[in-house]
């Protein structure tokens, strides 16, 4: 696939799938930097043009990587980033939102990127002693300054998204939707909708739990956060696992992969949303594309919400202290 279609997040018009690098620099075991440059540049390659950063993965480590894929190449690229998780990696969780570390956060993204513009910048988390506005306000000055073209959030409520918006234009909020992460449907979604703003669904295959490839933890590496997340505890995974060996059943009907069919489901939300799978793997990579080419029936839609409804799924997706921080 080497013609992949765009649309639109509130003015910015991005590949209609992009790719989220989080996994390039950590979370999910060993990383291999000359693997994930191949994948970064094959992404490019194929027409994948939105990728998606943030200064907190790898402490810095995956903005100095996407630089160093791009270098040359900027003008291929959408590229989105975020701050606001002012901790590093291991440290308990430090959210800023304050002008001055606005200002801060955004030049040492330049610097880490090698860009002089950053296409889509966001808002990671929201902080509670922070007004809203003024962080907005602050980078809506960077907007002013050439540094930023586009403004988003993270992990936002509705009222939140809504303050935000009046102050500046806001073209995207990132937040985790999936087949067992919803929500966001019933407020956060439709005033989206309202203010024109796009939605762009991080970990759209369940962390790689929809795509069927996980059966249990003991495969995964010691530092990789999923073995310490709610619906991977014994349990919990058993009764998903059971959930997921009926999208598979489903995805065998339509002769795609059972990741493909849940993306596909998360691409089929609207043509606002652009949803943003992880991978360091071309092979994957290409596997993920393909589901932008799977057209889901109204008879398929009602299948895989018979047996994927949000209510079916055990766990929550974070524990107390990290839910903590979203939907703020």
């Amino acid at each position: 696939m080497t013609d992949v279609p765009t649309r639109n997040l509130g003015g910015l018009t991005v590949s209609a799938q992009g790719l989220g690098c989080m996994g390039m620099s950590h979370g999910y075991g060993a990383t291999d930097d000359a693997q994930s440059i191949e994948t970064l540049h094959h992404a490019l390659d194929l027409g994948v043009t939105f990728l998606d950063t943030s200064d907190f993965y790898g402490s810095g480590h995956n903005e100095e990587l996407i630089g160093r894929a791009i270098a040359g190449r900027r003008d291929e690229a959408v590229l989105a980033t975020k701050f606001g998780i002012a901790n590093r990696l291991g440290e308990p969780t430090q959210v800023r939102g304050d002008a001055a570390y606005v200002r801060q956060a955004c030049e040492a993204s330049l610097q880490r990127l090698g860009v002089d513009h950053i296409d889509l910048y966001y808002l990671h988390r929201v902080d509670p002693d922070v007004p809203i506005e003024e962080t907005v306000g602050a980078m809506a000055e960077l907007v002013r300054a050439g540094k930023v073209r586009h403004l988003g959030l993270s992990e936002a409520s509705a009222q939140t998204v809504r303050r935000a918006h009046a102050v500046h234009p806001i073209a995207a909020l990132e937040s985790e939707w999936s087949l067992w992460t919803r929500d966001l449907e019933a407020e956060i979604a439709p005033t989206c909708r309202e203010l024109g703003i796009g939605l762009v669904p991080f970990s759209p295959l369940g962390r790689g739990f929809l795509t069927g490839r996980y059966r249990s933890t003991e495969t995964m590496a010691d530092n990789d956060v999923r073995r310490y997340q709610p619906r991977f505890a014994d349990g919990n995974l058993d009764r998903n696992l059971a959930i997921v060996a009926k999208l598979e059943e489903l995805a065998t009907a339509k002769e795609v992969t059972t990741g493909q069919l849940a993306l596909a489901w998360v691409q089929a939300r609207g043509e606002d949303v652009v949803p943003i799978p992880g991978t360091r793997r071309k092979q994957y990579l290409e596997e993920n594309l393909a589901a932008l080419t799977v057209d889901l029936t109204a008879d398929d839609l009602a299948a895989i919400e018979a047996v994927a409804a949000p209510e079916n799924f055990a766990g929550e997706r974070y524990d107390a202290a990290h839910l903590a921080f979203v939907n703020r």
